[in-house]
């Protein structure tokens, strides 16, 4: 069950993520709003922290870049300084929706 938590986890921050990108349209959007950043990146925090506790929980559970997950949460709270807008962006739009997706699958699994 402690599995369940930790996917449902996620998928409520992943979809917080795209609740704070509702009105942000560009890059250049989101590289001007200080507040949408941030709460995104502690959603990043957020999922990259429930991902390692899932891996703990099942190491080999099928979520795609697991690890770089984890290490994205270790770079923004560690590396805050060298964080980067560009790869934050990216990771929303490219990798995103593969973690919602898979989530959300491996969750049906529990109904």
């Amino acid at each position: 069950m402690r599995e369940k938590k930790y996917l449902s986890d996620i998928q409520y921050y992943t979809n917080e993520i795209y609740i704070h990108l509702k009105n942000i349209e560009t890059f250049d959007e989101y590289q001007k709003n200080i507040t949408v950043k941030r709460a995104v990146e502690r959603c990043l925090e957020v999922i990259g922290e429930a991902m390692n506790h899932l891996l703990s929980v099942n190491s080999l559970i099928e979520i795609t870049g697991k690890r770089q997950i984890i290490a994205l949460r270790n770079r923004i709270i560690h590396g805050y300084d060298k964080v980067s807008d560009t790869a934050i962006w990216a990771i929303i739009h490219d990798n995103l929706p593969v973690l919602k997706n898979e989530v959300e699958k491996l969750l049906e699994g529990y109904k």
